[in-house]
């Protein structure tokens, strides 16, 4: 039976180097973080208003003009909202903030 090894030892039997890895440039997460937001953002709007989780009807070409039609829906919310100056998200209020407008009511 061989010994049990540490998980620390690599096979070459050098142990791992315990110096920090290298930062890599903050553009490269942070372009794909900001197209991931914008597209989670559109889906959950999308989910939101018009119920797209699940289909209404059976069948792909049903369902590809049920997910057209949505998204002109959402499309023409979008512009109204552009046009009359309105933002489309809420403004978040944190949990101490929140508290602290329900005892000022």
């Amino acid at each position: 039976m061989e010994a049990a090894r540490s998980p620390s030892s690599l096979a070459n039997g050098k142990k791992p180097s315990t110096k920090p890895a290298p930062n890599r440039p903050a553009s490269s997460g942070s372009t794909k973080y900001g197209t991931r937001s914008g597209v989670e953002g559109t889906i959950h709007q999308a989910v939101a208003v018009t119920g797209m989780r699940r289909a209404r009807y059976r069948g792909l070409p049903k369902t590809h003009l049920e997910h057209a039609f949505s998204a002109v829906a959402l499309n023409l919310l979008r512009l109204d909202a552009w046009w009359n100056g309105h933002p489309l998200d809420r403004t978040r209020t944190g949990h101490l903030a929140h508290l602290d407008l329900s005892l000022a009511a």
